[in-house]
C-alpha cells in the first residue's frame, strides 16, 4: 500500500486547519480574554507595561484599527477570523451536500434557512435582560447571517469572479459612504467616516426604527451599524475564495499555502494604502480598507495552519481548540448566556481571595473558560454536534 500525502485529509473532505483556526478563534473569545483587560483597569497607573499590552490587545480600540504601520488589535480580529471561516468552510460544506445528491434547490434552502437562524439568534442574544426583543444587528451572528444566503450563489464560481464581485462590493460601500455628507465644515476623505455622522450610522437612524422599539433608536454606543454586514460579506468571500482553492488537487499543498499568505500580503498592501489615502482602516464600520487590512492577517493564519497542521502534521497541540471548534455555537452562546452565572457561582464556592485583587479577574475569566471548556470536552466526547 502507498503511503498517503500528509495533505490527503483535506482533499478527502477534511481541513483539520481550519477545525483548528475556528477552535482558536472561540476559544479566546469565549475566555474573553482571560480578563486582561480587566486586570489592567484594576491595576490602574501601577498595572506594568507587559499588562498594558496585553490589555490593548483584549479589548476594541476606540475607532481607528490601524496602529503605526501593519499594527492592530488582536481582540478587533475576533469577528474577522470569526467571518473568514465561516466562508472557508462553505465550500466544503456544500460540496459535501451536493456528493450526498442534494440538488441545488435544497442547498439554497438550506443556506438561507441557516442565514434566517443566524439572525434570529443573534437578535435572541442582543435581547437578554431587555425589557423587549432588541432589533439589533450588530451581533456577529446576525452580520453573519444577512451575508450568508447571498455568499452561497457565489460558492463554485471561477476564483476570477469571485474576485471581481468582491471588488465591485468594495467600491460601492466606500462610495456610498463618501457620497454621504460629512459634517458641515469638516473636509477630506476622513471626514465621511466619522462616528455618529457617517453613512452606516445614518441608515441604522432609519431602519432600526422601523422596529418596535420602546425608545427611539439614536446611535449605537459603538458605533457599529447593520450595513456592516455589506463589506464583511467580502470578508466572508476571502474565506470562501480560499476554501475553494484548498479544496482543487492542483497545485501542490506547499504552493498553495504559498499563494494564499501572497494574497495576504497584496490585501495588506492595498488596505494600508487605501488608509492612508481614501479610506481609513475603521473596524467598526468595516470599511472597505479594514477589509483588505483584516483579510491579510486572516489569510496569513490559515496558510499558516493549514501548513503546520495538514501539510506537516502537527495536530498534537490542536486539540484544546478543536475540542471548542468542533461546537461554535454552543461556545458561542454559552459565552453570550452563562459567564455571569458561572462566574457569581465560582465565587459562591471557590476561595475569595482567588478573586481578589490585580489578578481576580484574569483567575475568573480563566476559571469560567475551564467550566466552558470541560462542557465541550463531554460534548465532544460523546459526539454531540450542535449545528445550525
Amino acid at each position: 500500500m502507498s503511503k498517503k500525502r500528509p495533505d490527503e485529509s483535506a482533499q478527502a473532505g477534511r481541513l483539520m486547519s481550519l477545525d483548528a483556526y475556528r477552535g482558536l478563534v472561540m476559544f479566546f473569545l469565549a475566555a474573553n480574554g482571560f480578563g486582561l483587560a480587566a486586570a489592567a483597569k484594576s491595576a490602574g497607573d501601577t498595572a506594568p507595561g507587559w499588562l498594558t499590552t496585553l490589555a490593548f490587545h483584549n479589548s476594541h480600540p476606540e475607532w481607528i484599527s490601524q496602529f503605526h504601520l501593519v499594527g492592530l488589535s488582536l481582540w478587533d480580529m475576533i469577528q474577522p477570523s470569526f467571518m473568514f471561516i465561516v466562508g472557508v468552510s462553505m465550500p466544503w460544506s456544500y460540496a459535501r451536500r451536493a456528493s450526498l445528491g442534494h440538488a441545488w434547490g435544497r442547498r439554497a434552502r438550506h443556506a438561507w434557512g441557516r442565514a434566517l437562524l443566524l439572525i434570529l439568534l443573534g437578535v435572541f442574544l442582543t435581547s437578554q435582560r431587555q425589557p423587549q426583543t432588541n432589533w439589533m444587528f450588530t451581533n456577529v451572528l446576525c452580520q453573519i447571517g444577512l451575508g450568508y444566503g447571498l455568499l452561497f450563489f457565489l460558492i463554485g464560481k471561477p476564483l476570477k469572479w469571485q474576485a471581481v464581485a468582491g471588488a465591485a462590493v468594495l467600491v460601492l460601500t466606500w462610495l456610498g459612504m463618501v457620497l454621504h455628507p460629512a459634517p458641515e465644515g469638516a473636509a477630506g476623505f476622513a471626514a465621511h467616516f466619522q462616528q455618529g455622522s457617517n453613512a452606516i450610522e445614518a441608515f441604522d437612524r432609519w431602519f432600526l426604527n422601523l422596529f418596535p422599539r420602546s425608545q427611539p433608536f439614536e446611535s449605537n454606543p459603538g458605533g457599529y451599524g447593520t450595513l456592516n454586514f455589506v463589506p464583511a460579506f467580502v470578508t466572508m468571500l476571502m474565506g470562501a475564495m480560499s476554501g475553494q482553492y484548498l479544496r482543487e488537487r492542483e497545485p501542490a499543498g506547499a504552493v498553495k499555502a504559498g499563494r494564499i499568505a501572497l494574497a495576504g500580503l497584496v490585501c495588506l498592501l492595498l488596505g494600508i494604502a487605501a488608509g492612508a489615502t481614501v479610506c481609513p482602516i475603521v473596524k467598526r464600520i468595516w470599511t472597505p480598507s479594514w477589509v483588505l487590512f483584516s483579510g491579510a492577517y486572516c489569510l496569513w493564519l490559515l496558510a499558516f495552519l493549514y501548513w503546520i497542521v495538514d501539510l506537516k502534521g502537527w495536530r498534537r497541540w490542536t486539540f484544546p481548540f478543536v475540542v471548542v471548534g468542533l461546537n461554535p455555537i454552543t461556545a458561542y452562546v454559552m459565552s453570550m448566556t452563562m459567564k455571569s452565572w458561572v462566574g457569581d457561582n465560582l465565587e459562591t464556592h471557590l476561595p475569595a481571595p482567588w478573586f481578589a485583587g490585580p489578578a481576580g479577574p484574569v483567575v475568573e475569566a480563566s476559571l469560567i473558560m475551564l467550566v466552558f471548556w470541560l462542557i465541550l470536552w463531554w460534548m465532544y466526547r460523546n459526539r454531540v454536534f450542535i449545528r445550525l
